[in-house]
């Protein structure tokens, strides 16, 4: 099974949790011509009335310019993330996360998704040297 893996660099913001929150940050990346492979986001229990969300990747000054002056986003150094793309098999999700499990590295997060044959999975991880320690293992698989 051959994997890719590599490290993404992940970036966050606040939304309102109101209809409309979500769509207009989004509508500044995409003003800024942003090709986003990943976006997540969801309400912020502690914080009611707010939510987040998290995309990759962000890609030239003009993008990351208008993400973080138009629309609050901010890059997450301490969200160490990791995606992994490859062919999907009955139980990979499984296979993946028990060899991180088996080499005592604990997973912050995981959103992975099948599309036709392939899957995509992203890892996030508490440090860095998890993150690269998990690469050095997915990459061996």
């Amino acid at each position: 099974m051959a994997l890719k893996v590599e490290k993404v660099d992940v970036w966050a913001t606040t939304i309102e949790d109101q209809p409309g929150g979500l769509a207009g940050k989004l509508a500044v990346l995409a003003q800024a011509g942003a090709d986003l492979e990943f976006i997540i986001a969801r309400r912020a229990p502690d914080r009611p009335g707010t939510g987040v969300v998290f995309v990759t990747p962000l890609k030239g000054d003009e993008e990351i310019a208008a993400a973080a002056e138009v629309g609050g986003f901010r890059d997450t150094p301490s969200l160490h993330s990791v995606r992994i793309e490859g062919d999907n098999e009955a139980g990979i999700a499984a296979r993946l996360t028990q060899r991180l499990a088996d080499a005592q590295i604990n997973l912050r997060g995981l959103s992975a998704a099948v599309i036709g044959e392939r899957f995509v999975a992203h890892l996030a991880f508490d440090s860095h040297d998890d993150a690269m320690q998990a690469m050095r293992i997915l990459k061996s698989m």
